[in-house]
């Protein structure tokens, strides 16, 4: 049976939350179990954290051109298995530093077959018009992110945490059954495999490509760190802390899936350049002051996270079907995959980046610290905005 409509989206989606089960076990979990297991600094832990985004980085550009050529559930399938599989060769095989690095770089090398190209699998059969598919394709990114968070933290915390990475490891099996009901496409071949410079010559899709990086270096900074500074909010606030680590992660990353929509749909309305840009800047606002009040109450503290995460993530639908919209369709697969290597690089360079700065304040456990770090995440998201005026103004 071939998937198609609505069924297609669902199934789709849906693998997309599987392959998504593995992706954030080493930020869920380091805090509690790695840093302390392993004697990690700040920047260590955001180096190890860093590795997924950056093998990402470096396999996106050639996994999500090649659908251009070939046909993207291909990739997509080999890029989920490699993902789970790296995944559980994590949790059997790394004990330290060093050896963790590597072996999560793997697994994100294997997601860069499984996310754009997953999406270009979508759009090839459904036509790139349908702005709502994709916005739904990135909206359950998020919700699948909350439930890598939650399963993570619960399997280590019952069962140690390499039993984490190898039940988390299995998630991918479901977008691999559902690239089997996938009907074959063709797409028809067109320029240099790796040739970017149409791509760079198209202002419009290249704001929208810079305005995602500064989101993902805002994204992966937050949710690299948000459990290591609930557990420092909690460590402070023993008595009154209305929220664990974990159900504050789950509840950041879970309200990005109907933030992603409402963010498109606003894009839709009042135009895509402003609705960004609105969005980002109030972000921005936001995560300063959270920084700000690092150090009191825990309730106030949590209300500015909860704001925070619909604005973290209510630019990220909008980003995406803007870039989609204003792809060229012969270079769509290289537009994504320039969309994707942007948006990555900067994600390991966000958890990084938040991780030095962190120990250069004062470390996790000082609130100068987390005003450090979020301040870094507030001035690069600013730099969204700027990219979409320079799109608009370069093309007009």
């Amino acid at each position: 049976m071939r998937l198609t409509g609505t069924t297609l989206v669902a199934a789709i989606c849906l693998g997309q939350v599987g392959n998504l089960l593995p992706h954030v076990v080493v930020p869920a979990i380091m805090a509690q179990h790695l840093m302390p297991l392993w004697g990690l600094s700040a920047a260590q832990a955001g180096l190890m954290a860093s590795a997924y985004a950056f093998g990402y980085m470096l396999a996106v550009p050639v996994l999500t051109a090649l659908t251009d050529r070939i046909d993207a559930r291909h990739i997509l399938l080999a890029g989920s298995a490699l993902s789970g599989l790296a995944t559980i060769a994590f949790g059997l095989f790394a004990n330290g530093l060093w050896s963790a690095i590597p072996l999560w770089g793997l697994a994100g090398a294997g997601f860069a077959g499984a996310y754009m190209p997953g999406l270009k699998a979508l759009t090839d059969r459904l036509g790139p018009g349908n702005s709502r598919a994709v916005t739904f394709y990135t909206s359950s990114y998020s919700f699948g992110v909350g439930l890598s968070f939650l399963v993570s933290q619960l399997v280590a915390d019952s069962f140690g945490w390499r039993a984490a990475f190898v039940v988390t490891g299995l998630g991918p099996v479901v977008m691999i059954a559902a690239c089997f009901g996938l009907a074959p496409f063709q797409p028809p071949a067109h320029g240099r495999l790796l040739d970017f410079r149409p791509v760079f010559r198209n202002r419009p899709a290249l704001g929208y490509v810079l305005g995602y990086g500064a989101h993902c270096f805002e994204l992966y900074g937050m949710r690299t760190w948000i459990v290591t500074f609930w557990t420092f909010v909690v460590a402070h606030n023993a008595s009154a802390a209305p929220l664990s680590p974990v159900t504050v992660s789950v509840l950041v990353t879970v309200l990005a899936m109907p933030a992603s929509i409402f963010g498109n749909e606003a894009a839709i309305r009042f135009g895509r350049h402003r609705a960004i840009a609105t969005i980002q800047v109030i972000s921005a606002t936001l995560v300063l002051t959270i920084g700000f009040c690092a150090g009191v109450s825990p309730y106030l503290l949590l209300g500015l996270v909860l704001v925070h995460a619909v604005t973290l993530n209510g630019d990220s639908g909008a980003l995406t079907s803007g870039m989609t919209a204003s792809a060229v369709p012969t270079q769509r697969g290289a537009t994504m995959a320039l969309h994707s290597t942007v948006g990555f690089g900067l994600s390991a360079a966000g958890a990084w980046a938040t991780g030095i700065v962190l120990d250069i304040g004062g470390g996790p456990s000082n609130p100068s610290g987390w005003l450090a770090a979020f301040a870094l995440l507030a001035t690069v998201i600013l730099l969204g905005p700027l990219a979409l005026w320079w799109s608009r103004r370069a093309s007009a």
